[in-house]
């Protein structure tokens, strides 16, 4: 599919790197089941920079286990779709439901399949019909293309790359310290043994037929290991950070 860039499309474009010269100490990344009663959102929220991924509820009664503050949070359009009809109508409900994200970046792969774009634009159009101070932008599709030859030149072949995995990614690249909260992959946890559901906030199961997320964990692990980043995935005790 070949789409043509108008003025208008080209007007929602980011006019300069968003990241650059900056470099954060200690950022956070995650939001799966595994963090439901997991008492960390004290220290989630100690990050100087926050990621959270496709949506997340951060209701008052998750607050204890996933903080509040939040950076950059994720748009995957197959959510949008599913709650808010493709944004063909329920602008101000779905702009409303951005609000407890406050000033953060709302990340869109508007370019990375072409049914994601129509989808990823009304988005930015209704930002900015409703005035939400949340700020929409597009991933680069020629980033994730590289992104992803990188990893397979490195042994992940198995599917689409998550934006779990995307979005630790761009952790890595800019963040000195990198706290992973929430990347276990499995129904079960791992040191209490109770079912887990994939997210802490809703009961919808795992789908793995396009990302390959025990695989994904395993590079974490890995990672964990050689002290590249920091994975939790137990209990986090008051007062530490």
């Amino acid at each position: 599919m070949t789409l043509q860039v108008i003025p208008e499309i080209f007007s929602t474009f980011a006019k300069e790197n968003l990241f650059k010269n900056k470099t954060w100490d200690k950022c956070a990344v995650g939001n799966s089941g595994i963090l439901s009663h997991s008492s960390c959102g004290e220290m989630i929220d100690s990050a100087q920079f926050v990621i959270r991924c496709n949506l997340p509820s951060l209701a008052k009664l998750h607050e204890k286990d996933v903080g509040i503050k939040t950076d950059i949070v994720t748009a995957n359009p197959s959510i949008i779709r599913t709650k808010f009809g493709d944004l063909t109508r329920h602008h101000r409900q779905f702009v409303e439901s951005l609000h407890i994200y406050g000033k953060s970046l709302l990340l869109l792969p508007a370019f990375s399949f072409g049914f994601n774009t129509g989808v990823s634009l009304r988005t930015v159009y209704a930002t900015e019909d409703f005035g939400s101070p949340i700020r929409p932008v597009f991933f680069n599709p020629e980033y994730f293309r590289r992104l992803t030859l990188f990893w397979r030149s490195r042994g992940q072949r198995k599917a689409f790359l998550s934006t779990g995995f995307k979005m630790v990614n761009l952790a890595l690249e800019n963040c000195a310290n990198v706290h992973l909260y929430g990347f276990w992959p499995f129904s079960i946890h791992p040191f209490e043994l109770n079912a887990l559901n994939n997210h802490y906030f809703d009961k919808i199961k795992a789908n793995w037929r396009h990302h390959a997320m025990p695989h994904e964990f395993d590079l974490w692990l890995r990672l964990h290991n050689q002290g590249v980043l920091r994975l939790h995935l137990g209990h986090c005790p008051p007062g530490k950070n």
